[in-house]
Order: C-alpha cells, then sequence, then structure tokens
C-alpha cells in the first residue's frame, strides 16, 4: 500500500510539472503576440523613422522581448547623442556665409572635418554595438520575421543613409579648404572687401571659379544626402 501512495504521488507531481510548463510556455507566447502586435503597429504601420518608447504595461506584456526592443531604442538613443546632435555643432562651424569665409574661416573648416571623423567612428561603434546585441537574440521564427524589419528600419537604415552624408560632408570640407588655401597662396591678386573679392589675374580668376563650381556640385550632392535622410525621419 505504501508503494502505491509512493507511485501516486509522483505522478501528481509528473502532472504539475506538466501543467506549470505549459502556463509557462502560455505565457511566453502571450508576450510574443504582444511584442510582434507593437512592433507592427507602433513602428513598421507607422510612417518614417518611430522608435516609441513603450510604457509600464507594455513592457510587463513583453516579457523578456523587452530587452529585444531595448537593442533598437539603445541605438537610437546613442545615435542621436553621439551623431545627430553632434553633427549639428559640425555643420555650424563648417558652415559658409560667403566666398571671404574660405579663406578667413580656415581653422573652423578643418576643425568641423576633423569632428566629422569622430561622428564617423561613433556611428560604427554604435551600430556594431547594436548588430552584436542582435546576434545574440533568440526569437521564434514568427517574431524574428517582424523584429528583423523592425531593426532594419530603426537600425540598418538610418546608419546606411547617415553614412551617405559623410563622403560629400567630406568632399565639400576637402574643397573649401583647398580653395581657402588657394586664396591665401594668391592673395596678393586677390583683394577681399567685406564678402566680395575681386581677382586682378585671369588665370587666377578663371582656377578659382572652377574649384568654386566643383564645391558647388559637392554641395548639392550633400543636399540629395539631406533629402533622403528627411524623407526618411518623415516617412515618403
Amino acid at each position: 500500500m505504501k508503494t502505491t501512495l509512493v507511485r501516486f504521488n509522483a505522478l501528481c507531481l509528473c502532472l504539475a510539472f506538466s501543467l506549470l510548463l505549459a502556463a509557462c510556455g502560455n505565457k511566453e507566447a502571450e508576450q510574443r503576440t504582444a511584442f510582434i502586435g507593437f512592433l507592427q503597429t507602433r513602428v513598421l504601420d507607422k510612417p518614417g523613422l518611430r522608435v516609441p518608447a513603450p510604457n509600464a504595461d507594455e513592457k510587463a506584456s513583453f516579457g523578456d522581448y523587452t530587452q529585444h526592443y531595448a537593442v533598437i531604442a539603445d541605438f537610437n538613443e546613442g545615435m542621436n547623442k553621439s551623431v545627430s546632435q553632434p553633427m549639428t555643432q559640425v555643420m555650424a562651424k563648417g558652415s559658409l556665409r560667403s566666398v571671404a569665409d574660405l579663406a578667413s574661416r580656415r581653422d573652423d573648416l578643418k576643425a568641423a572635418k576633423d569632428g566629422l571623423g569622430g561622428l564617423r567612428t561613433a556611428l560604427d561603434q554604435e551600430l556594431a554595438k547594436a548588430d552584436a546585441a542582435r546576434a545574440k537574440l533568440k526569437q521564434p521564427d514568427d517574431l524574428k520575421q517582424v523584429y528583423d524589419k523592425a531593426y532594419e528600419k530603426t537600425v540598418t537604415a538610418p546608419a546606411a543613409t547617415f553614412k551617405e552624408v559623410f563622403p560629400a560632408l567630406d568632399a565639400v570640407f576637402d574643397g573649401a579648404l583647398a580653395v581657402g588655401d588657394y586664396i591665401e597662396q594668391n592673395k596678393s591678386k586677390i583683394q577681399v572687401s567685406g564678402s566680395t573679392m575681386a581677382v586682378t589675374d585671369p588665370a587666377v580668376q578663371a582656377q578659382l571659379n572652377k574649384m568654386l563650381q566643383d564645391l558647388n556640385g559637392h554641395s548639392k550632392a550633400i543636399n540629395a544626402a539631406q533629402t533622403k535622410m528627411q524623407a526618411m525621419v518623415r516617412g515618403g
């Protein structure tokens, strides 16, 4: 009789353990469904670049999948702090109001170019960190399909668009510095008055005009990249 009781108790424990596993499985499925719904309706279905912050109830409904969303959110926060905001300062320092600025503000242009290199490095680091964190995530196929699309929209695409701006900006700063150096080398033949300048040597004038045309061409590339970036952010 004692042996039968032990076997019965063991059977009860097995049944209870099976029920516990089933309950855990259902909880994970609910969390996954909630997370998939959030990614689809709040990120993918919205136009433009949107990385909304989930509220406390939403985070609770995601369970451990909250950390999966943190990979996306952390990248965008890091990119904003280490790339987007500093780039505004770089552009302000490298902005030119007149041709005369090309000669008088060479130090600012050099500082802007150096700052640009730091931004490129910062972006590479943020992207590498996000990609490494993503590679460690374990996701069922239904979640992975949606998450991959959300990651592409909020991490991969913004990083790639920013990277398109860097070569254009490099070319502009290099061109501007080259013009400034040329003006300095031929300052005896160039008279600067306020925001205007007059050139007494036709050969110098021709070369300066060519360099300025090249510089304007690089500026158009920046405008095109900025337009693409704005379209990405707004959607469309």
